[in-house]
C-alpha cells in the first residue's frame, strides 16, 4: 500500500511502514515542509497515497472528506505524547492494515481503539 507521511512523523515511523512492506514517501522527501494541509492532501491524493499525520485538523470530515482523498490516518498518541507511544500507535495501525484498508476513509488511531469513517456509500 502507498502512504504519504506528514512532516510531524519521524524517520523511525517511516521505517516502520517500509519494514512492513509499504511504499512510504515523506513530506520532507518531497520538500513540502510547512505546506498547507490542503496542499499536502492534494499531493497525496494525486499520488494515490493514504496520508498519515498527527495533525488533528485533518480529521475534520467536512473540511477534508475522506472520499475526496486516497485516505487519511490521524494518529492520536494521547495525553502523554512520546516517541515510543507514537511508534506503538503506528505498529497497531500497521497490524490493522493487514485486514482493513484505509483507502478512501478516515482513520483516527487513538489509545486502545481506531475510529473508522468510511466514504459515503461504503459500509
Amino acid at each position: 500500500m502507498k502512504f504519504k507521511l506528514d512532516e510531524n512523523l519521524s524517520r523511525s515511523v517511516a521505517g516502520l511502514f517500509r519494514s512492513a512492506g509499504h511504499d512510504a514517501m515523506t513530506v520532507r522527501e518531497q520538500g513540502l515542509q510547512s505546506a498547507p494541509d490542503e496542499r499536502v492532501l492534494e499531493v497525496a491524493t494525486q499520488e494515490r497515497r493514504v496520508l498519515v499525520t498527527l495533525d488533528r485538523d485533518l480529521g475534520q470530515i467536512l473540511r477534508f472528506p475522506p472520499d475526496a482523498s486516497a485516505g487519511i490516518v490521524v494518529i492520536n498518541v494521547g495525553p502523554r505524547a512520546s516517541h515510543p507511544a507514537l511508534l506503538n500507535r503506528t505498529r497497531e495501525r500497521l497490524a490493522l492494515v493487514e485486514t482493513h484498508s484505509p483507502e478512501r476513509s478516515l482513520w483516527v488511531v487513538e489509545p486502545g481503539r481506531v475510529r473508522i469513517h468510511l466514504a459515503k456509500g461504503e459500509s
